[in-house]
């Protein structure tokens, strides 16, 4: 019920990213288009509605491309995480925060995110903010998130986006960067000065659609501050070496996200773990940062960073910087380092 809680955590739906997906790439539902589709004139569709069907947001679809479980369905792999743990959790979804701010999220312990919390309104982003601020404590369970700027319409129907300089699936055509909706200039959130490192530490840094890797332990895993992410799991240990529900193998993978001091992430962020140099020539870095011809997993900045730093007043962030780490979760029946490790952070953000 608005204005209550039923549990200390909550699960944030990312629904305005479930609506910019909606559809996407069907040739079987024309008319239906996604943000990702064109117009037969070829131009990119701007605006999706929850108002008309969504065939792509049913739990056991799996798309016909090479994402396999993603978004709506591959957020389930936490619902069922959460479930079977026995977690208490209530679900809000981005509508929610955009309409009601921080005071939605100021009621939980504990925020988690989806797979792929890529859509973010002014209202969202500052309310995010200002919950950890306050105190908060965000598992930030995805990759590729608080990525592009998005505007929701007065009815709460409609998102509406601006696709340019970043990485896209079309160009926004010269004097179209600005909203319908809000007036505001759209794009990327890093491009209006707030860069995702600045809000969780890392941001988008490539994406591949192939297989995954594993995370490495970095040297700032073992300091003391963190001491309690890592109870139980061994010093050279491979983080997520093993069978995924998403792209076969390995806990990182799909879209990943990285650490940057100079793009934001706070000079106390610990570096906890990396992966990278094991992905293939399918994962590209991000077009808004290459200036010249440039390929492959070789790029040093083709990887995972999996972070952790505090906020003022006891609030706290933690990264698994992959679209794919939620797809590990249920490998060996729940018993796996994954598993060990968010559930290590939940429990410690759940008691603080």
């Amino acid at each position: 019920t608005r204005g209550t809680t039923s549990a200390p955590a909550a699960l944030l739906i990312p629904t305005f990213s479930y609506l910019a997906y909606a559809n996407s790439f069907d040739d079987t539902t024309p008319g239906l288009l996604s943000t990702y589709d064109h117009h037969t004139d070829g131009s990119g569709g701007v605006y999706s509605s929850r108002l008309r069907p969504i065939l792509n947001m049913r739990p056991n679809v799996i798309a016909e491309n090479p994402w396999e479980p993603w978004q709506f369905v591959a957020d389930m792999h936490l619902v069922d995480w959460l479930t079977v743990k026995g977690f208490p959790f209530d679900v809000i979804t981005d509508h929610d925060l955009h309409f009601e701010g921080q005071g939605l999220l100021d009621r939980y312990k504990v925020v988690l995110t989806g797979t792929h919390p890529e859509y973010y309104s002014t209202q969202m982003l500052d309310a995010v903010q200002g919950y950890l601020g306050a105190g908060g404590r965000l598992m930030y369970m995805g990759g590729n998130g608080f990525y592009w700027v998005t505007t929701l319409d007065a009815s709460g129907n409609s998102i509406e986006i601006r696709r340019w300089a970043g990485t896209r699936y079309w160009e926004a055509m010269p004097g179209e960067y600005h909203h319908s909706t809000t007036g505001e200039i759209g794009g990327l959130w890093r491009n209006r000065g707030r860069a995702p490192q600045k809000l969780v530490g890392v941001g988008f840094t490539a994406q591949g659609f192939d297989g995954n890797a594993p995370y490495r332990r970095a040297p700032d895993s073992f300091e003391t501050r963190v001491a309690f992410i890592f109870e139980g799991i061994g010093e050279d240990e491979l983080i997520g070496n093993f069978p995924s529900l998403v792209q076969k193998f390995g806990a990182a993978g799909s879209e990943l996200d990285r650490l940057d001091f100079a793009l934001g992430t706070p000079a106390h962020a610990l570096l906890l773990a990396t992966a990278s140099g094991e992905f293939t020539d399918a994962y590209q870095h991000v077009i808004e940062e290459v200036q010249t011809s440039n390929a492959g997993p070789w790029d040093e900045l083709v990887k995972a960073d999996m972070v952790y730093f505090e906020y003022p007043n006891g609030g706290a962030v933690w990264t698994s910087a992959s679209i794919t780490w939620c797809s590990s979760l249920s490998y060996d029946a729940y018993d796996n380092n994954v598993s060990l490790i968010t559930e290590n952070v939940l429990r410690e953000f759940l008691t603080r």
